[in-house]
């Protein structure tokens, strides 16, 4: 295993009102607020999968690299056929943005994660 969906970016009009929606149906509580996007996760503080909620953000997985860093793990998606995008993001961000082959977004984040 090279990567694991560790976000899940949830585009919304009412980022708030969805979070209280899905955090009854999972169980899970609010975790962070920033930039009006509303973060959801796991009551114990625990790695599972988090909810973004975005008003900016169109729906997308974030991927988090397992066993080797972001530059490694970024030369393995290229190689199985991602591809770089541009959304506006400055260079300076921790993660990278890219397409699936059928051009889906997704994000890989700098941070690694345990398996």
């Amino acid at each position: 295993m090279a990567s694991r969906i560790t976000e899940l970016i949830v585009g919304s009009r009412e980022p708030e009102r969805l979070a209280a929606f899905w955090c009854e149906v999972l169980g899970y509580v609010v975790v962070g607020r920033a930039d009006g996007d509303t973060v959801i996760g796991p009551p114990d503080g625990s790695q599972g999968l988090r909810l973004i909620f975005s008003r900016t953000d169109p729906t997308h997985p974030d991927l988090s690299p397992v066993d080797r860093d972001q530059d490694a793990e970024l030369e393995r998606l290229l190689a199985l056929g991602a591809a770089p995008a541009d959304v506006g993001q400055t260079g300076e961000e921790p993660w990278r943005v890219l397409t699936d082959p059928d051009g889906n977004l997704f994000c890989l984040l700098r941070n690694r994660v345990a398996d």
